[in-house]
C-alpha cells in the first residue's frame, strides 16, 4: 500500500478489482435469485466502506480489495497466485483465509476458516463481519428451517471469534442476528 495513503483506499484499485471480480463471477447469480452475483461483492464492500467512514484504519484499502475479492478462489477457477500477482501477497493471503476450504467436511469448514481468519490482520476479520452481515437476509426460498437456523448460529460464531475487530461492523451483525428471527418464524 502507497505510504502516502495512510487511512484511506484508492478508488482506481477497487475499481479494477471490481473489474477483475466481474470477470471471474461472469456468469454466476446471488444465490435464489437471477441477479448478477457482483451485487453481493458490491453490497460487502459498501459495508466495508460505511464503517471505514466511522472507524478509519490503517489497512482499508486491504479490507476494500478483500470484500471485492473474497469469492473469487473459492467460487470460480481464479488462484491464490493470480491474485497475488494482480493484487498483492497480503490481499492473496486474506482471501485465501476467506475461503472455505472445499476438502473439509461441512461441519469443519467454518471453524477452520475463522482459525486461518483469526491469523490476519483486522482488515480481514472485518470483512468477514461484512460478508455475514450481506448474507443474513431473507433466506432462499428451499432452505428449511434447520439449514436457516444452523446460518444464524454460523453467525453468531463469526461474531464471537471476530467482532472485536469492529465495534461498527459487530452492532450491525448483531442486529441482523437478531432480525434474521424474523424470517425464522414464517419458515
Amino acid at each position: 500500500m502507497d505510504p502516502d495513503l495512510r487511512e484511506g483506499w484508492r478508488a482506481e484499485c477497487v475499481v479494477r478489482a471490481l473489474r477483475f471480480a466481474a470477470e471471474a463471477h461472469q456468469g454466476q447469480s446471488v444465490p435464489g435469485t437471477e441477479l448478477p452475483y457482483l451485487l453481493h461483492l458490491v453490497q460487502v464492500m459498501t459495508e466495508m466502506a460505511a464503517a471505514l467512514q466511522v472507524e478509519p484504519a490503517e489497512d482499508a484499502e486491504l479490507s476494500m480489495l478483500c470484500a471485492v475479492l473474497h469469492d473469487t478462489v473459492e467460487d470460480t477457477r481464479v488462484t491464490v497466485e493470480t491474485i497475488a500477482t494482480q493484487f498483492g501477497d497480503a490481499v492473496a493471503a486474506g482471501v485465501l483465509a476467506l475461503s472455505k476450504d472445499g476438502a473439509l467436511q461441512k461441519a469443519d469448514r467454518m471453524q477452520d476458516s475463522l482459525q486461518r481468519i483469526r491469523l490476519q490482520s483486522h482488515a480481514v476479520w472485518k470483512v468477514k463481519l461484512a460478508d455475514r452481515i450481506t448474507n443474513l437476509q431473507s433466506p432462499p426460498s428451499g432452505w428449511s428451517r434447520e439449514k436457516a437456523e444452523a446460518y444464524q448460529a454460523e453467525a453468531r460464531q463469526i461474531l464471537g471469534a471476530l467482532g472485536a475487530s469492529s465495534p461498527v461492523l459487530s452492532a450491525r451483525l448483531k442486529a441482523r442476528i437478531e432480525a434474521y428471527t424474523t424470517f425464522l418464524a414464517g419458515i
